[in-house]
């Protein structure tokens, strides 16, 4: 038997957004962009095998990563991007 309690819980009482993944595509998962990444640099250096080729594409990719697996999802959980139409 479960104990219950008769303290709401915080998720029912509060208006919870849908989670940031939840409403991307499969080619916008996180996966997807770590996968696609670390291909970009594996390629870029497997195949021409120039440092300077790999490390812009290599600081591109981090740049990337930063912005769309780091301060997007964090603008979103603390409401600071804009409503979709």
């Amino acid at each position: 038997m479960h104990p219950v309690s008769s303290k709401p819980s915080v998720e029912s009482t509060t208006t919870e957004q849908p989670r940031f993944w939840s409403m991307k595509p499969w080619w916008c998962q996180p996966w997807s962009i770590l996968l696609t990444g670390i291909a970009v640099v594996s390629g870029s250096w497997w195949w021409p095998q120039r440092i300077w080729i790999t490390l812009p594409l290599g600081l591109a990719v981090v740049a990337w990563w930063t912005l769309f697996l780091v301060l997007v999802p964090a603008a979103y959980r603390h409401g600071n991007l804009p409503e979709a139409e």
